[in-house]
């Protein structure tokens, strides 16, 4: 994972567009998007949300979606909006932590 240890500039942004990033604010919160554009001062990203919906695509919103299991019948799947920051708010930018998945060699079966 690679961060930015001074405050991103517009070289460094433009390196990490149209990538997964963790961006993290002045004043401490922190979320995850993707940049999509750079114009003068600010940054435009296309924040992830997560939502759960049920089998018909109602939303499950408020203490319904605190206290709705996964296995009866609702599925989480993610939403991105947009969402504009000004260049100035930001501390850090890094990759989305991804971890790479662990395969074990199996040996093809030889041919008879």
């Amino acid at each position: 994972m690679a961060n930015i240890a001074k405050k991103p500039t517009h070289k460094d942004i433009n390196k990490y567009k149209s990538f997964h990033v963790t961006a993290t604010m002045e004043d401490g919160t922190s979320f995850d998007g993707i940049i999509t554009d750079i114009n003068g001062d600010e940054i435009t990203f296309l924040r992830g949300e997560d939502v759960t919906v049920d089998k018909q695509g109602n939303e499950a919103g408020g203490e319904e979606r605190k206290y709705y299991p996964y296995g009866n019948g609702s599925w989480r799947s993610r939403r991105f909006t947009k969402v504009v920051v000004p260049l100035a708010a930001l501390t850090t930018v890094s990759h989305y932590p991804y971890s790479t998945p662990y395969y074990p060699y199996f040996p093809y079966y030889p041919y008879y």
